[in-house]
C-alpha cells in the first residue's frame, strides 16, 4: 500500500492545551489541578466498546476521526500488538514500546501476560503532554494503574508535577523505564545494552513521523531484537516495508483489525506466518512506491526525510523502477484487456525497455514469486517475501 493512502492522526490541540494547563497548575502547586483538568477533559473523551477512552484527532480536510476504532484502544492493543507478538509461554519478557502514547499497549501487555511473568518495559514517548494525559483518564484495566503510577513517578522526579495520587507500588515482577524524548535518541542509548522479545512501533502515520520508519532506524531496532524477536506496527505502507527489508528484516502481514492490517517483521523468517501479497511484493521491489525513507544521521526533520524520498522517487521513476501510477508491476505476466489502462501500463513498461506484459523480461523479473520457474532459466524457489523482493529488484536492475 502506498503511503498517500494514510491519514496522519494527531491529538486535537484543545486536548493538549488542557494537559499543558494541568501541568502548569501542578507546578504552581494548585492542589485541585488534576481534578479540574479531568472535569474539563470530559467533553473531549470518547468512550469505546471496551471501556477505554480515546480522543478526536486534529481536523484533517475538515474531518476529525477518533484516535482509535470504536472497538477500543485496549482491544486494538491486544489484537494488533500483544497477541501477534507471541509472548506467551515465557518466564521473562522484554518489550520496547515506541510512541507509547497513553500507555494502552503496555498496560494490555501486562494484563495479557499475568502476574507470573517477569516483564521489563521501556516506554518511549516524545510528548510529555501525551504521557501526562494518561493521568487524567479512568483505568479501563487494572494494569493501567501500573502504567499511570510509572508515568506519575517519572513526571514527579522530573518536577513536572508536584503531587502523587497513585500510591500503590508497582508489582515486583514488573520493571518500567520511561524515556520522554525522540525515539531515535533512545534507541541509540539502548543499543548494545538491551535486547527485546517484541518492539511495538506505534507512531503516527509515515507522513507524520517518517523519521521512525527509515532504513537507519530499523537497522538499530534490528540490533535490539532477540533472535526470535519481532517488530509490530500498524502501517502497511510500501516505503516502511521497503525500509524493513533493506535493513535485513523478514516481513509479513499483521493481523487485520479495525481500519486495516499492519506489518510484522523479524530477523527470523520462521516468525513470519503470513507473507506479503504478491502485489505488495511487486510494488515494493519494482516501483518507485518502494523507495524507502532515509535519515543518514538519525537527526533529520520529518520534512527533510519526506523531501529526500520525493526527490529519490522522481529520479528513480521511469529510470530504474516502474512508475507506481496505475500500479504497473502488478500486471507483469498477466493479460490485460485492450483499453486506456493497458496503454498506460505498456507506456510505463516501454520506458524501461520491456516490450509487453508477458515478454521474456517480464517473466524473468517476477519469476521469483512462482513455485515453479516461469522464465525458462530453471530458477530456485524463494520461500519468503524478503528474498522475493530482493531478487525481483536485483533482476530488474540487471536488465537496465
Amino acid at each position: 500500500m502506498e503511503i498517500s493512502d494514510y491519514r496522519a492522526l494527531t491529538v486535537d490541540e484543545k486536548t493538549l492545551k488542557i494537559v499543558e494547563n494541568f501541568l502548569k497548575h501542578e507546578k504552581q502547586g494548585k492542589h485541585d489541578a488534576r481534578k479540574t483538568a479531568r472535569q474539563v477533559l470530559r467533553e473531549y473523551l470518547v468512550e469505546t466498546d471496551d471501556g477505554s477512552y480515546t480522543f478526536k484527532s486534529e481536523s484533517l480536510d475538515g474531518k476529525s476521526e477518533t484516535m482509535h476504532t470504536h472497538h477500543g484502544a485496549v482491544t486494538e492493543a491486544r489484537e494488533k500488538f500483544v497477541k501477534p507478538a507471541r509472548l506467551e509461554g515465557k518466564d521473562k519478557i522484554s518489550v520496547l514500546d515506541i510512541c507509547s502514547g497513553l500507555g494502552y499497549n503496555a498496560a494490555t501487555c501486562i494484563e495479557y501476560l499475568g502476574p507470573d511473568v517477569e516483564i521489563e518495559l521501556d516506554l518511549v514517548e516524545i510528548s510529555k503532554e501525551t504521557m501526562a494525559l494518561a493521568l487524567l483518564l479512568d483505568a479501563p484495566l487494572k494494569s493501567y494503574r501500573i502504567i499511570q503510577k510509572a508515568i506519575e513517578d517519572e513526571l514527579y522526579e522530573r518536577q513536572d508535577i508536584k503531587s502523587r495520587h497513585f500510591l500503590e507500588d508497582i508489582p515486583d515482577n514488573i520493571s518500567i523505564s520511561l524515556h520522554i524524548e525522540d525515539a531515535r535518541e533512545t534507541v541509540k542509548k539502548l543499543e548494545g545494552h538491551n535486547k527485546y522479545d517484541a518492539i511495538f512501533l506505534d507512531p503516527f502515520s509515515p507522513l507524520k513521523s517518517p523519521e521512525l520508519y527509515t532504513i537507519e532506524f530499523f537497522t538499530i531496532l534490528n540490533n535490539l531484537l532477540k533472535p526470535h524477536g519481532i517488530i509490530l506496527t500498524y502501517t502497511s505502507a510500501a516505503p516502511v516495508r521497503a525500509a524493513m527489508v533493506t535493513s535485513g528484516l523478514h516481513v509479513g502481514e499483521g493481523p487485520s483489525f479495525g481500519r486495516r492490517g499492519g506489518t510484522l517483521a523479524s530477523l527470523n523468517k520462521e516468525i513470519i506466518d503470513k507473507p506479503l501479497s504478491m502485489n505488495d511484493e511487486r510494488m515494493i521491489a519494482l516501483s518507485d512506491a518502494g523507495i524507502p525513507f532515509h535519515d543518514p544521521d538519525l537527526k533529520g526533520s520529518s520534512q527533510e526525510i519526506l523531501q529526500r524520498r520525493k526527490q529519490e522517487r522522481e529520479i528513480s521513476r521511469g529510470n530504474d523502477r516502474f512508475s507506481s501510477t496505475v500500479k504497473t508491476p502488478i500486471y507483469l505476466n498477466r493479460e490485460l484487456e485492450e483499453g486506456r489502462l493497458k496503454r498506460r501500463v505498456l507506456r510505463n513498461l516501454n520506458k524501461l525497455g520491456f516490450d509487453d506484459l508477458t515478454s521474456d523480461k517480464s517473466r524473468f523479473v517476477v519469476c521469483p514469486q512462482y513455485s515453479d520457474c516461469i522464465c525458462g532459466r530453471n530458477c530456485k524457489n524463494y520461500d519468503n517475501s524478503r528474498e522475493r523482493i530482493n531478487e525481483m529488484n536485483n533482476r530488474l536492475t540487471s536488465l537496465l
